[in-house]
């Protein structure tokens, strides 16, 4: 249940970043969850793959390599699901941050709720 509610939280995200920043579209509702849950499975499978070959360069960049990380994975993320453009790597990457500062507030507020 915990794991469609974020899913839903994500897509519900991605909808307001694609309506907020140029470079970036999408074509409906099915589509950001379809986009949602394409990010969930990069950054469970793809991500530590990513992180893990590209170690030295985050250690010399002192962590700042991950955002290119995430940008790519947002990449990876539209090449897969049909109706979600990113038109290049700075709007990947934009929206990769914002996306992760969003997700936290509301991940927070769910915990909080959740606690109560």
């Amino acid at each position: 249940m915990n794991f469609i509610l974020k899913i839903l939280l994500t897509a519900f995200v991605v909808i307001v970043l694609a309506g907020l920043l140029p470079g970036v579209a999408i074509a409906n509702v099915s589509t950001a969850i379809w986009v949602a849950f394409a990010i969930a499975l990069l950054n469970m499978f793809v991500r530590p793959l990513l992180i893990f070959f590209t170690l030295p360069a985050t250690i010399v960049t002192l962590g700042l390599f991950l955002f290119v990380i995430n940008a790519v994975i947002i990449l990876m993320a539209a090449k897969l699901v049909g109706g979600f453009i990113v038109a290049n790597f700075f709007s990947a990457l934009l929206f990769s941050v914002l996306l992760s500062l969003f997700r936290s507030a509301l991940f927070k507020l769910l915990k909080e709720e959740k606690e109560k």
